[in-house]
């Protein structure tokens, strides 16, 4: 069905992403960076509800490969170790291997990749922990028997289940960091042994090609066969002569990156790359060294590769290997890669980076179409008479004590006094507001003044301190204290600004700021104390809520 012929897809692929029976994988892996988040994930998605199905088997691990596996090899490794962890379950009656029952097609696997350091959006991250898939999103969830906030990883994992259905027998990998909404239905068989998500739209002429800037993006083009190919950051002409063996290409569009992969091309690639895997040796991305070498011919590849940085004489030999593989190990195949299509103009909110955070953040205060499907997929509760969007779970003083205005959200919060205008308010507890166009998560203190900024993980019993210049980001951050006579955590208040990109600023003492964000990441992994951070950011902010409440309760 067409996009054109199907404008209300987008409604009906979240109306089943919030259905009160959720979708999902039978098996989730998800790949962290280190032990401490191995346990906080797995114990935080066995204890929520409406993420995943009360049934499916979650399987959390952490990549510990010297100088990172890249996302080809890290998802191998991160399947191995999650396929140990498999069989040894107790609910695992028949112990089979994840590889078993996915080829008897009695499972769909889906695995998150969420390792890295989260450059782009410190300073949030820090204020996780570096637990980057933790940083927290304006919709409630249910941990137990306490509603927390819903964190990025959640939102994804929820959001993707939408897949699981046509997925037996498959394995499915995902980024932990970006929500995509599709235009089109997301109920299509798979048809290849390996698929990548995909915006796609009719192939563009040359002149479509350069007004789009389409040579700036990873493309997939397809024929009209439904074989895909990949090609990256190429002129319109080059892509031409590159596919030429292609055929007629009818379709191309930016790639996702996301992708699926059958049970037997997963038990072959395992296979395949066994010693890199024994080893932890190496480095390999999906992009140029699967699909990229699968699709292209071998001059054009080394090229392209060369543009990257590989030499010649490695990037032929890659080919050759990967070349090899296809024809040895599919000869019943002629080509490998497909495209599963999100439609040309799916919802797209990432969450990668501190401006898009933002942004998409206070895009839950708009009044458009994309605004009210976002609202309907974070849950949040329909309009008051107002225009505003509070749940039951907020606190808040009669008018005209506080003031809500312009759409705003505010969840899960108590607020004394004061005015709220345009802004998202999440799990906070405030004395006195005065903000506008503002993301406020976890926030505890007795003021707070702030135009077109951010305050996130913020426990503060001075009323003046949280009085904010424009556009500023404040967060709290729970330091390792090395110190043998003091409590094992410290806290740090860290300051950027929403116009700074962290992945620029990383290793500069940005805003004040006594350290860099490089150097908390640097002692936050040198604690591994996920959990013991959260407790103790956990028992300052209940420190700051019981001041705040005698402070009001008085003035009753």
């Amino acid at each position: 069905m067409s996009e054109k012929t199907n404008g209300d897809s987008k409604l009906r692929n979240i109306a089943k992403m919030c259905a009160d029976k959720v979708r999902g994988f039978d098996v989730v892996i998800v790949c962290t960076s280190d032990p401490s988040s191995e346990r906080f994930w797995q114990k935080r998605l066995e204890d929520g509800e409406g993420v995943v199905p009360i049934e499916t088997k979650i399987c959390v691990v952490h990549e510990d490969w010297e100088g990172g596996a890249g996302n080809a090899l890290g998802t191998l490794y991160a399947f191995q170790k999650a396929d140990a962890k498999f069989k040894k379950d107790k609910s695992n009656a028949k112990g089979r291997g994840l590889v078993e029952a996915m080829t008897a097609g009695d499972i769909s696997v889906a695995l998150y990749h969420t390792a890295g350091k989260g450059t782009r959006l410190a300073p949030l991250p820090g204020s996780e922990s570096n637990n980057k898939p933790g940083v927290k999103l304006p919709s409630m969830i249910k941990i137990g028997t306490k509603s927390e906030c819903a964190t990025i990883l959640e939102s994804v994992i929820r959001q993707t289940g939408l897949y699981a259905g046509v997925r037996k027998g498959r394995l499915s990998v995902f980024w932990g960091d970006q929500i995509f909404v599709p235009t089109v239905d997301a109920t299509a068989a798979p048809t290849h042994h390996a698929d990548i998500l995909a915006m796609l739209g009719k192939f563009p002429s040359a002149k479509e090609w350069e007004e789009r800037g389409l040579e700036k993006y990873g493309l997939i083009t397809v024929n009209d066969k439904g074989d895909a190919s990949q090609v990256e950051k190429v002129s319109h002409q080059t892509a031409s002569k590159l596919l030429a063996d292609m055929g007629t290409l009818v379709a191309a569009g930016t790639s996702l990156g996301s992708f699926s992969v059958s049970s037997r091309m997963l038990k072959e690639l395992l296979n395949e790359f066994s010693s890199e895997l024994k080893a932890k040796k190496g480095k390999l991305d999906t992009d140029p060294h699967w699909w990229m070498p699968f699709t292209l011919p071998e001059d054009g590849y080394v090229r392209l590769m060369e543009r990257k940085g590989t030499s010649a004489a490695d990037a032929r030999a890659h080919w050759s290997r990967m070349r090899t593989f296809a024809k040895s190990r599919f000869k019943d195949t002629t080509h490998l890669l497909g495209a599963v299509n999100v439609g040309s103009q799916p919802y797209w909110w990432d969450y990668g980076q501190l401006k898009y955070y933002v942004a998409n953040n206070l895009k839950l205060t708009e009044s458009n179409e994309e605004a009210s499907a976002m609202r309907r997929y974070f849950r949040i509760p329909s309009a008051n008479t107002d225009g505003n969007f509070v749940d039951n779970e907020s606190k808040l003083a009669k008018s005209p004590a506080v003031r809500v205005s312009d759409r705003s959200v505010v969840l899960g919060s108590t607020i004394y006094k004061g005015r709220v205008k345009r802004s998202v308010i999440v799990n906070c507890e405030i004395g006195e507001i005065d903000v506008e166009d503002c993301v406020l998560v976890n926030v505890t203190a007795p003021k707070v003044v702030l135009r077109g900024g951010v305050v996130y993980n913020v426990s503060e019993d001075d009323a003046n301190a949280l009085v904010l210049d424009d556009g500023v980001v404040a967060v709290d951050v729970a330091t390792p204290d090395k110190s043998p006579s003091l409590s094992s955590h410290r806290s740090l208040r860290v300051f950027s600004h929403t116009g700074v990109c962290g992945g620029k600023a990383w290793k500069q003492k940005t805003c004040g700021n006594a350290v860099s964000f490089e150097h908390i990441y640097l002692e936050n992994k040198s604690s591994s104390d996920l959990a013991g951070a959260h407790k103790f950011s956990k028992l300052k902010r209940q420190k700051s809520s019981e001041l705040l409440r005698r402070t009001y309760s008085k003035e009753e």
